[in-house]
């Protein structure tokens, strides 16, 4: 059996309704999932977008199989894809964005995406994540769009939140912290309460979940300073597990224990509001919930 069902168009329509209605009206959320999976293809290029228009003569072919993702990778998978705009769940262990022009990084990967499918474009990165840090990133697939959402990234995205697994139990179930950041020569960021000639920086969080040994925290930026949140945690005394970088003595998930999990912002093109939501990695929460100390690991060691 052919993996996709053909069609013929006959008039003048959007690609998106037109998939609702020769599946015999399937729901929109359903429509829009075969597309950004990649389940679509129109005259044999793979197409995305929802508006795409179609016209008489052309040919559609709609996936029978469930959309697994556009892409296979240990590095990301792709939560949102259209014409203008590719939303990912990063992994740890990848930079966002090539530091030399042969460098492996996210990038990387999504234009290989692009170009297997047969999308005349590139990715264009719009923000960063540390390299060990998980989580939504968005990336625009025309440089139009990335500066666009660069430029005006305050205005557009209503909504971006972090989840932290730290040392210790917070004093405060919630609060802010803030100084003034300045990267040395050695690539570590220090923290001022006064202004060191750095750029300022504010760090809204909110406790979630507090264990014995360690607290799951919300945290959500006024400012997006590189390793903000890092030098923050370790300013008030409560270090990301796994970060050594900034004051971590712990590390029982093997990583840094930081992920980007909230993502919302109005479509620079169609200005619809578009939310998106990461689950918290699993080893965040078995850790918090474990009640080994430092002196049973060290008993177990020495056996």
């Amino acid at each position: 059996m052919n993996k996709y069902i053909q069609f013929t168009i006959m008039e003048k329509c959007e690609l998106l309704p037109f998939i609702e209605q020769a599946l015999n009206g399937i729901s929109r959320t359903k429509a829009k999932s075969i597309l950004s999976g990649g389940g679509v293809m129109v005259d044999k290029n793979t197409v995305t977008r929802y508006d795409y228009p179609l016209s008489p003569g052309m040919v559609v072919e709609i996936s029978r199989r469930k959309p697994s993702g556009a892409v296979s990778s240990k590095y990301l998978r792709i939560v949102y894809e259209d014409h203008d705009v590719i939303v990912i769940d990063k992994n740890v262990g990848i930079l966002s964005a090539p530091t030399t022009p042969k460098s492996f990084s996210v990038k990387t990967i999504l234009d290989n995406h692009l170009r297997r499918s047969h999308q005349k474009c590139t990715s264009h990165v719009i923000h960063r994540l540390d390299r060990d840090t998980s989580g939504l990133m968005v990336y625009g697939k025309n440089r139009e769009t990335a500066e666009l959402m660069e430029n005006e990234w305050k205005n557009l995205v209503t909504d971006r939140r972090y989840i932290a697994l730290t040392e210790g139990r917070f004093e405060r179930q919630s609060g802010a912290v803030e100084s003034w950041l300045k990267e040395d020569r050695d690539y570590v960021v220090h923290s001022s309460a006064e202004n060191n000639g750095g750029k300022y920086a504010l760090t809204h969080f909110r406790v979630r979940e507090s264990g014995e040994r360690f607290t799951l925290v919300e945290l959500k930026l006024d400012t997006g300073r590189k390793n903000q949140i890092r030098v923050h945690m370790q300013d008030i005394g409560h270090p990301v597990v796994g970060d050594r970088k900034y004051g971590s003595g712990e590390d029982d998930c093997g990583r840094l224990c930081l992920h980007a999990y909230m993502l919302c912002f109005y479509h620079p093109r169609t200005h619809e509001l578009m939310k998106f939501e990461s689950e918290v990695p699993q080893c965040f929460i078995t850790a918090l919930h474990s009640t080994k100390t430092k002196r049973a690991v060290n008993k177990d060691e020495q056996k």
